[in-house]
């Protein structure tokens, strides 16, 4: 374990207006890279350019978190949407953040759905060639999503970059994808547990599944969600637990 590195990702500019949700300078302190809202979901133009100029002044990468557009759901309703329009409208997201990235000094790394989007490009082939097709019309950029979707087969297909993630706040099942925010227990609540799963998950390659179960989970970047309570204080827990355990937290690109 002593050689592995791992990445720390976490949901940032999830704002609108005079409206804030996460505490992104607290969390550009612990995280490597930010997955940065792109407006359809969360974001606006102020707070993606205070994001990016933020995190290319402490060496933390930018990535586009694109979602459905469902600013009134934050991007968690299901939705469909025909696959010419989600590529473009996934483009244009990827666009606009590289913008605030540039003029930062930065660019954006990489790309990671949000939300419903995340969750059907997993399971649904057609939507995941959608978002595949949106991020080559942006550029060739490494695409971040849950091992054994079919997002990252259809990106490895696309010949773009495929970084796996874990999440140590969330409720797995038994076949290795999250259990539904509709259901309960769906999020880990207790920090000591989100804690413990984070090195389980990054130094042992594991997770423990609601029903008991053992399951694999083969990731290069662990997110621990920005929208959740103490947000800031637990991400730092978990850096300081998975350096504790011998890992060098570091980012993917």
């Amino acid at each position: 374990m002593a050689d592995a590195v791992i990445d720390l990702n976490a949901d940032l500019g999830e704002g609108f207006g005079r409206w804030a949700l996460t505490d992104d300078d607290a969390l550009l302190s612990v995280v490597t890279s930010a997955n940065v809202a792109c407006g359809f979901h969360a974001g606006d133009p102020a707070t993606m350019r205070r994001v990016c100029e933020r995190a290319a002044e402490r060496g933390v990468r930018i990535g586009a978190q694109v979602s459905y557009r469902d600013l009134a759901g934050f991007g968690r309703r299901a939705m469909d949407v025909p696959p010419d329009e989600l590529a473009a409208e996934v483009a244009y997201q990827i666009g606009a953040l590289e913008v605030f990235a540039r003029a930062a000094g930065s660019a954006v790394s990489y790309v990671k759905p949000h939300g419903a989007l995340y969750n059907r490009a997993v399971h649904d082939a057609e939507q995941a060639e959608a978002v595949v097709a949106g991020v080559r019309l942006a550029g060739s950029l490494p695409v971040l999503g849950l091992p054994g979707s079919r997002l990252l087969d259809a990106a490895a297909a696309a010949g773009l970059g495929t970084v796996g993630e874990a999440f140590a706040d969330r409720a797995y099942t038994a076949a290795g994808t999250l259990v539904p925010r509709r259901e309960p227990g769906s999020v880990i609540e207790d920090p000591d547990a989100v804690v413990a799963r984070s090195v389980e998950l990054a130094g042992d390659g594991w997770v423990t599944t609601r029903t008991g179960e053992r399951v694999a989970v083969t990731a290069r970047s662990l997110c621990v969600h920005g929208d959740t309570p103490g947000a800031a204080r637990l991400a730092a827990r978990v850096r300081a637990a998975l350096e504790a355990a011998g890992l060098r937290v570091a980012a993917f690109v």
